[in-house]
Parts: structure tokens; C-alpha cells; sequence
């Protein structure tokens, strides 16, 4: 089978991958961009709140910082924080450039302005949004964007199998390009380049319950751990205290700009609560709301609290939060007159595979953008819609790396095929199902919101089974989709363990029950990990 090469390999389609695919391929380098399932599969698409910036005239890049720094915990790196910051509004702007429509208000000297709404952790109003969809207006544009750039090639429907790298010299390694599963076809192919990136998003699904699309399995970070990447912050997975509560509503989320626009959490009979945790109440960081829930239901034992925004008139709810009206109906749930049954779910993976400013990981040629890297940007806790805004400044830095650095990489070497003479077909897929579940369901059980010792020996205990379960199976038979993803996720349970067991206090995202306290004797660690 003959090797497809490219300048450069972006392993994902979401927001980061495919902004550094266009800032790539208009300096005529040719890029090929993979996505695991269709392009709209990604955790971009689904991402309803918005991207921060300040565009107001009363807010300012200091107070952005601060905030960022305070929803942190005393593990964001400051001038990683700066950075990002500073990048906003021109990040924004670029978005425009490519077709990004975003909601607007009329101001009263005439003309429109930005409409900025708030969310929890912000001082001020600056969420930048398209309604309750902001994602699906920034994927879809730079899906269209792609699509017509004559240098960059779309492979959707790929599975990374594993990441290729050559030595580099005594002691390193570069990245060379990657096997991948065409899964239409149910063949590996080889794809080769002198750089390759990764942009696969997080591993929410690691968890039963979570707000992230099936593709949230970290892919990224598993290959990047195997290849000998360090990972770091894997114990801070971020719950959103919002999840739609109903046996057929999936995984939707409930943005929190509706808290931010006034909205209200209530226990069932209509009492809020949130006042009794936080001065800052319903806008109180996300792992401060998450928790508050999780003990309200734990405590009275209720299936779900409330989210109320029914006091507000129809018109605002309908012209802010359309999507979820319309999405809430589908369940007979009226907004407009109804509060709105939610828990928490897993929703973001704060820690990752390490990078610098310019998203090098520690493999030469071998970048990572958005919420696959860990670049301290988020610390101990990420503030909402900061996200985004990583995604984009990253993907910026990274392409001004590549395009600086691609001139001196060399073409990657000939690269053997994919052998798989020695496995079969599987006829035992109830296996990859089974594993699958119980490993979502341990971490839910054991690894969750709230933690004990116990609790994570117990987890690590079963992922040690699974790891000897999966080796044996991907050793055998042909790989599928499904095994892949399942093989990444033990890996990913794995180290949020192995990093929640080494944070011997509660920061942050992370809160167990042996160590509720944080600890000030001595400046904040990050968790690092390193493959043996």
C-alpha cells in the first residue's frame, strides 16, 4: 500500500485542528486533516456558551487574567494566561474574517456592537456567542473554509491506530506521521508528514455520564503518552454542574450563560441553595456549582436539582437561548414556564499533554492544540469559555512555529505498512462493549466529583485488569473503531489515577475526601507524569 505524504498532519477537525489547517495552507503548505468520525462529530460543534475576550470598554485584559488565575487555584501559568488573553479579540476577529457570524446588539448612538453575556468565574460581560450555539457557528464556517482550500485534504471517517516517530538522535525522537484506520473500509493506511499535530479534544468519555460526543474518548493523549510524550493534570477533569436530566435526552447541555442571564438553581420544591455555598452563587466557578449539586443530591436523596430561568418573559428566553428552548420541548419541557431537571456530567479535560507556548510537546515535530494539550492555560480549573479561546490563540502559535521551523525539517523517511498477518477478525465484539462499560462506570463511581484514596485504589485495581483484558485483544485481532477508543481510554483512566493519587490535597477540580483542605505550606505542583 502505497504511503500518503503531506507537509503537515492535523489529527482532528474540531475548532483548533481545522484553524491551523487554513492558517497553514494559505502559505501553500499542503495539510491533511483527519477527523474520527464526520467533521461535525467534534466537542466544537456541540459547544453552545461562547469564546472570552474583552471588547468591553469597562472590562480589561488585567481582570481577564485575574479571573482566569483565581478559577485556577494557583496552578495556571501567568504568562501563558497573558498570552492567551492578549490574543482574544484578535482571535475573534479572525473568526469574522472566515465567516463566523456572531449575535449582535443595536447600541443607541446607532449601529450594532458584539452582544456579551457572562458566565461564572467572569467579572464582566465578555462571552463573545451566535446565540446558544457558538460552536456550530464556528465548525461549520471553518468546515466551508476547508472544504474550499485547494491544499487541504479531508479524511473523515480516520482512526489514528498509533502515532510514527524515527530517532532523532541518541536520546530523542521525531514525529514522522501515523497509521490510521480508514474505517469505511476497515483498512490501515499510512500517512506520512514532516510535522504532525495533534487536535483531538478530551476524554470526557471516560466517564458514564458526560456532555462531550462520542468522539471525547482522548485518543490524543493516549498516543502521545505511548509515543513518550509527559502528560500532566489528568486528576482535574472538569464536571459541568448542567446536564439536561431525562432518560432520552443523551448528553445535552444546558449552557451556562443561562445562570449567567439570571437563571436560578433550585432544589424540587423551588428553594435555592446555591447562596449557602458561594457568596458568588449560581456564578460561582464550575467545580464549586458541581459540587454544591452532587451534595444537595446526595444529601436528600433526589434524582436532580433545578435550573430556573422561567422568571425572565418568554421573548428573552426564546432570542437568547433558542437551542435549548427548542431542545427542552422536544421533553416536554417549557423554559419559559418550567425549570429545568439537571446534574452534573464530565465535560472537560483540563490537564493533557504538555506543551509550551508555542504547543511543542517534548517529541520533535509533534505539536498539540486545544483541550488534548496542557499548556497552563487552565491550572487546577478552566473558566468558562476559555476554551475556545485556547483553541484558537494555540493553533495560531503553533502555525507560526511550523512556518518558521518547516523549511529546516527534513522529508519524512520511507515508512513500512501496516502488518497485520499474524491477526483475525474478531468474533467476540461483546468483549470491547463490556470493557467499554465498566470502565466508564468504575471512574464515575470512583474517580468522580468527590474522591477518597479507597475510591482510587479500587479504580486502579480494575484498569490494571482491563489493561491486560485490552493488550491481549488488540494483540489478536484486526483493529476496529471501538477497540481503538477503548484501548485510549483505559490509558486515560489510567493516568487521572495515577495524578489524582499524587495530589495528596483538594484544589481545584480535584477534591477528595482524605485531604478536603487545600495545602498553602508550599507553592502548587503540577502533576507530571512520565512514560517509563
Amino acid at each position: 500500500m502505497t504511503c500518503d505524504t503531506h507537509d503537515v498532519l492535523i489529527i482532528g477537525s474540531g475548532g483548533a485542528g481545522l484553524s491551523l489547517a487554513l492558517k497553514l495552507a494559505d502559505h501553500s503548505l499542503t495539510v491533511a486533516v483527519l477527523s474520527k468520525f464526520a467533521l461535525t462529530a467534534g466537542s466544537t460543534y456541540y459547544a453552545q456558551g461562547g469564546i472570552s475576550a474583552v471588547f468591553d470598554a469597562e472590562d480589561s485584559i488585567e481582570s481577564h487574567i485575574e479571573d482566569t488565575l483565581n478559577a485556577g487555584a494557583g496552578l495556571c501559568d501567568p504568562e501563558i494566561v497573558r498570552l492567551a488573553v492578549t490574543y482574544g479579540k484578535n482571535s475573534i476577529n479572525w473568526l469574522r474574517e472566515q465567516g463566523v457570524v456572531f449575535t449582535e446588539e443595536t447600541v443607541t448612538t446607532g449601529g450594532t456592537k458584539l452582544h456579551l453575556t457572562r458566565e461564572g468565574g467572569h467579572s464582566h460581560r465578555r462571552v463573545v456567542h451566535a446565540a446558544d450555539a457558538t460552536g456550530k457557528a464556528v465548525s461549520l464556517s471553518l468546515i466551508d473554509r476547508a472544504k474550499e482550500h485547494s491544499n487541504i485534504t479531508l479524511f473523515e471517517h480516520h482512526n489514528v491506530v498509533e502515532l510514527i516517530t524515527v530517532e532523532a538522535g541518541s536520546s530523542t525522537k521525531k514525529a514522522v506521521g501515523a497509521y490510521v484506520l480508514d474505517s469505511t473500509k476497515q483498512q490501515v493506511k499510512t500517512l506520512s508528514a514532516r510535522v504532525v499535530v495533534l487536535a483531538t479534544g478530551g476524554a470526557s468519555k471516560v466517564y458514564l455520564y458526560s456532555t462531550n460526543p462520542q468522539s471525547a474518548t482522548g485518543d490524543g493523549i493516549a498516543l502521545a503518552w505511548r509515543a513518550g510524550c509527559r502528560v500532566s493534570n489528568m486528576e482535574f477533569m472538569q464536571f459541568h454542574p448542567t446536564c439536561l436530566y431525562h432518560p432520552n435526552a443523551g448528553s445535552f447541555l444546558i449552557t451556562e450563560a443561562v445562570r449567567g442571564e439570571g437563571g436560578k438553581l433550585v432544589l424540587p420544591d423551588g428553594s435555592p441553595f446555591m447562596q449557602h455555598f458561594d457568596p458568588r452563587g449560581e456564578l460561582a466557578p464550575r467545580d464549586i456549582v458541581a459540587r454544591a449539586i452532587d451534595h444537595e443530591i446526595k444529601k436528600r436523596g433526589i434524582d436532580c436539582v433545578y435550573l430556573d430561568i422561567s422568571h425572565k418573559s418568554a421573548d428573552f428566553i426564546k432570542e437568547h437561548f433558542p437551542n435549548i428552548y427548542e431542545q427542552c420541548l422536544k421533553f416536554d419541557i417549557d423554559i419559559t414556564k418550567q425549570p429545568i431537571p439537571v446534574v452534573p456530567a464530565a465535560h472537560y479535560t483540563c490537564g493533557g499533554v504538555m506543551t509550551d507556548s508555542y504547543a511543542r510537546t517534548d517529541i520533535a515535530n509533534l505539536y498539540a492544540v486545544g483541550e488534548v494539550a496542557s499548556t497552563g492555560l487552565h491550572g487546577a480549573n478552566r473558566m468558562a469559555s476559555n476554551s475556545l479561546l485556547e483553541c484558537l490563540v494555540f493553533a495560531d502559535r503553533a502555525s507560526e512555529d511550523i512556518l518558521k521551523r518547516l523549511a529546516d525539517i527534513p522529508a519524512p523517511p520511507a515508512i513500512r505498512d501496516w502488518d497485520e498477518s499474524k491477526v483475525s477478525n474478531s468474533d467476540e465484539e461483546v468483549v470491547v462493549s463490556h470493557n467499554w462499560d465498566e470502565l466508564r462506570r468504575f471512574m464515575w463511581d470512583y474517580v468522580g466529583i468527590v474522591r477518597t484514596d479507597k475510591r482510587l485504589d479500587r479504580a486502579m485495581h480494575r484498569v490494571d485488569l482491563l489493561k491486560q483484558e485490552i493488550a491481549e485483544y488488540y494483540g489478536n485481532f484486526r483493529v476496529t473503531s471501538d477497540l481503538l477508543e477503548l484501548r485510549n481510554l483505559v490509558i486515560v483512566a489510567e493516568l487521572i489515577i495515577r495524578c489524582a493519587k499524587l495530589r495528596k490535597e483538594s484544589r481545584g477540580l480535584h477534591y477528595t475526601l482524605d485531604y478536603p483542605d487545600t495545602d498553602d505550606s508550599k507553592p502548587p505542583q503540577n502533576s507530571i507524569l512520565t512514560p517509563e
